[in-house]
């Protein structure tokens, strides 16, 4: 970084936070290449309140800067539907798009409309509304769409009190069905401890290439803006780096007020008159909780979407990551893994499992049946089938892969890399040894293990690579113990025959079918003198 630096200049400012938003800011225009960057969903739906005479309030996807205020962005449609259902059923605000100057009010250019008549409009297009009355029903749905509920239902609660004094007891009527509305709304927004008054909650998880930050403001108990961001890291950026940049993003994005920020763990920078909480029991830990869910829903969703969009990218991406985690020198498209398994020393075999762009290729599992060791030897068992495996793709002329990973400790990995030295392919193919009890990465000749993050992808792939391996050569060396006892049974019967054996299961498939199997019908595949001898030697045991 610092070669490529061609110019360095400074920019004073009062204070930190003033430092930070101006960072922010030039990151944003100039978008530098070390820097981190944030990604957004545009397609969130917004609610606004339109900058013109008697505002509209609506639904809008696309936030346009042009002095009117808006609020969210909602996580759901369902959400907005809720509070503008809200709005229309308190306020009577018009939905025309005409131009309601005073002027033109006043040259009686308009008639009123259906609206009018439903009671959904109160008519300011003719004179029949101010623009002051209009304004004061803004104001307080603003309060609303902030949170301020139960602000708003305090000020019409005095205001229906007025009337009912001054003995307007119908106008009072229409003041206390607001209120009704207005606390039906507030008990089914709050999720926790209404006293909750107002702050915001930051929850942050990440991976090895990107982060995931999800915001939440809550007044009175209830959520009322909710938002998720995408951190794409540049460089090893520290979680408490990252967290106070998507802070600081976020509440100058939202113009946040709130004195109190829930977070999971302390952010790398102190913002004037803001205190941090971590909480660990109670309503704070349960709405903490909650934003966590929904970053870990957004993670996924993310990574559901780059699978179902480009599953290239998905699959570059991972064996990217397994380059840079393991140092490798080849992108590792072709990966193979083998596993030994036997008990006890009996019947001994191996496995070799391969993965193709990161993902299984179960044509191309091979076993092995162990010939030149006698009993319980790992070590030698794995040098022989590593060195016949590659062997044969040598003589063969087949491609060989980038990576080979040994399900085992030192003692394993070295016997592997004894054979690929007898081969010539020492330093032509990269090698590892993972350890199950610790999930520990041996490279040859290295005693010191390496551990990989936990939620590393590239951990990932090789504990399914070595589970594959496992399962693969477990269900093999089954099917070969299970076969070795219905022989051996079989074989025990003098006058038997390997090619007889082999007819009976092929017709009964078990010894169990063919002990219940009749006389009759055991001579129609073997002849009545070995049925015979079958059912005889059976009714002796």
């Amino acid at each position: 970084m610092v070669n490529k630096i061609a110019d360095i200049r400074t920019v004073l400012v009062n204070n930190e936070s003033d430092a930070l938003l101006l960072e922010n800011n030039l990151i944003k225009k100039y978008q530098p290449r070390y820097n981190i960057m944030l990604k957004d969903n545009k397609s969130y739906p917004w609610i606004v309140v339109r900058n013109e005479h008697f505002p509209r309030v609506y639904l809008m996807r696309n936030p346009v800067q042009d002095g009117s205020l808006y609020f969210g962005p909602y996580t759901t449609v369902g959400m907005i539907r809720s509070s503008l259902d809200l709005v229309k059923q308190i306020y009577h605000l018009r939905s025309c798009g005409l131009n309601l100057t005073e002027a033109q009010i006043k040259k009686g250019k308009y008639k009123i409309c259906l609206e009018y008549h439903l009671g959904n409009c109160a008519a300011p297009c003719t004179g029949q509304q101010t623009e002051d009355e209009y304004n004061r029903s803004i104001e307080q749905i603003k309060d609303i769409l902030k949170g301020k509920v139960s602000s708003v239902i305090q000020q019409l609660r005095g205001e229906m009190r007025e009337l009912a004094d001054n003995y307007c007891f119908e106008q009072a009527e229409v003041l206390k069905n607001k209120i009704a509305a207005l606390e039906k709304y507030r008990i089914k927004s709050t999720i926790v401890n209404p006293n909750i008054s107002n702050v915001d909650v930051f929850s942050y998880v990440d991976d090895i290439q990107c982060a995931y930050v999800n915001y939440l403001h809550v007044v009175d108990g209830a959520i009322i803006q909710a938002h998720n961001l995408e951190i794409v890291k540049r460089l090893d950026e520290d979680p408490a780096e990252l967290l106070g940049i998507a802070i600081t993003e976020l509440r100058e994005r939202f113009q946040s007020q709130s004195d109190e920020i829930i977070v999971p763990f302390e952010p790398d920078i102190q913002l004037p008159h803001i205190t941090y909480t971590i909480p660990k029991v109670r309503d704070k830990k349960e709405l903490l909780d909650l934003s966590l869910r929904n970053s870990l829903h957004f993670r996924d969703e993310k990574k559901r979407q780059i699978e179902r969009t480009d599953p290239d990218r998905h699959e570059n991406r991972i064996m990217e990551t397994i380059k840079r985690d393991l140092h490798l020198n080849e992108l590792p498209v072709h990966i193979e893994c083998f596993d030994n398994s036997n008990i006890q020393g009996t019947h001994p075999v191996a496995s070799c499992v391969v993965f193709r762009n990161a993902r299984p290729s179960k044509k191309d599992y091979r076993h092995f049946n162990i010939k030149t060791v006698e009993g319980p030897d790992d070590f030698a068992s794995m040098e022989e089938v590593v060195y016949r495996r590659y062997s044969r793709m040598l003589h063969e002329g087949e491609k060989l892969p980038q990576l080979i990973v040994i399900d085992g400790g030192k003692g394993q990995l070295g016997a592997a890399a004894g054979s690929l030295e007898k081969l010539g392919l020492k330093g032509q193919i990269a090698i590892i040894g993972i350890a199950k009890r610790l999930e520990e990465i041996f490279f040859p000749g290295d005693s010191t293990p390496v551990y990989l993050d936990k939620r590393s992808e590239s951990l990932r792939v090789i504990q399914q690579l070595r589970d594959e391996a496992h399962r693969f050569g477990i269900s093999f060396h089954r099917d070969k113990r299970s076969k070795a006892m219905i022989n051996s049974e079989l074989q025990e019967v003098k006058g038997i025959g390997e090619k007889s054996i082999e007819q009976l299961l092929q017709k009964f498939k078990s010894v169990t079918r063919l002990k219940q199997a009749s006389e009759e019908d055991i001579a129609a595949v073997v002849g009545k003198q070995k049925a015979t001898l079958l059912v005889k030697n059976w009714k002796d045991v």
